[in-house]
């Protein structure tokens, strides 16, 4: 039986899905550049889960375990990156995650990209971006008990965010959503969408806890189709059940990343000043660029664990 490289954040497929779905919320003046461009946008969302097999300041920017700066609402941390590194040092807060800020560096990064009318920049950042955002939505990725490693509880973070829409999105989610809205305070809006995470971890963990009691292992787990191979995961109808629980809350907080993420990027599109993008459709990326993305791959492909925590 051949076992896969871990999941990570979201999950490739759930990653790549909210990409793809965030497209289609843009106004038209975006969505003439980003649907001719969704392949990429879509295929790339994983980019930064692929740097975690090979660089250690990857990780925190995926993450931050909010819980380590006392209960809600943490108004302990600072929310604004000078503050914090002011307050607690640059060590101690890549030490437990800078996820919001991050968010907030990438979508400066998108605005200036727009703004030198910068292709590959405007593409890679676009589909790496919408990664970040994505992850902030994962109440585990808020939570120092972010694998259930503290509650005996080892794996439930890919069974949240991977098993669950992996077996029912495309069965059971729904993804007509809306539009794009601009954000006019975009640092507040990824903050409430941190703390509506970590809110929220606290029944991550309890229903799967709750629910355990109800099924043995023989039940629990089952040899099931992945990717075209058979292998031991979180059986469907235990993972049905936990769904069930949980009340929609993977459903929902997709449906929550992909509007934030498409939100995002319409924002940093206008603080730039709305280029055309009309006119960038006839430039491909560099053969510097390909050559990039084919070295991350085969750095992904032929490493061992990722570097920092595994989830």
């Amino acid at each position: 039986m051949l076992v896969p490289k871990p999941a990570n954040s979201w999950g490739f497929f759930a990653h790549q899905k909210i990409n793809y779905y965030a497209v289609f919320l843009l106004p038209p003046e975006m969505l003439v550049y980003f649907k001719a461009n969704i392949i990429f946008l879509t295929d790339h969302a994983v980019d930064p889960d692929k740097r975690r097999f090979s660089m250690a300041a990857e990780a925190p920017r995926h993450y931050i375990d909010i819980d380590h700066y006392g209960a809600y609402p943490f108004d302990a941390l600072p929310r604004k990156w000078d503050e914090a590194i002011k307050k607690f040092g640059s060590d101690s807060l890549q030490a437990y995650g800078i996820v919001p800020w991050h968010i907030q560096f990438m979508m400066a990064r998108l605005t200036r990209a727009f703004s030198e009318k910068d292709i590959p920049k405007i593409l890679k950042t676009s589909a790496e971006l919408g990664h970040y955002i994505a992850d902030a939505h994962v109440p585990l990725h808020t939570n120092s008990n972010h694998n259930g490693q503290l509650t005996q509880q080892q794996g439930i973070h890919a069974f949240w965010e991977s098993r669950i829409p992996e077996l029912l999105a495309d069965k059971t989610f729904n993804f007509f959503i809306g539009k794009a809205e601009y954000l006019p305070n975009p640092g507040q809006f990824i903050w409430n969408r941190v703390m509506e995470s970590a809110l929220a971890a606290d029944s991550v963990l309890r229903f799967e806890k709750l629910l355990s009691h109800d099924y043995p292992d023989d039940k629990k787990f089952a040899f099931e189709e992945k990717n075209g191979k058979i292998m031991r995961q979180y059986s469907s109808a235990y993972t049905k059940a936990y769904n069930h629980l949980l009340h929609g809350m993977v459903e929902r907080r997709m449906r929550q990343s992909i509007f934030a993420v498409a939100s995002c990027w319409y924002t940093a599109w206008v603080n730039a000043g709305q280029p055309d993008l009309k006119a960038m459709m006839q430039h491909p990326l560099s053969d510097s660029d390909k050559i990039e993305f084919d070295q991350l791959n085969k750095s992904w492909m032929n490493a061992g664990k990722m570097i920092g925590r595994e989830e």
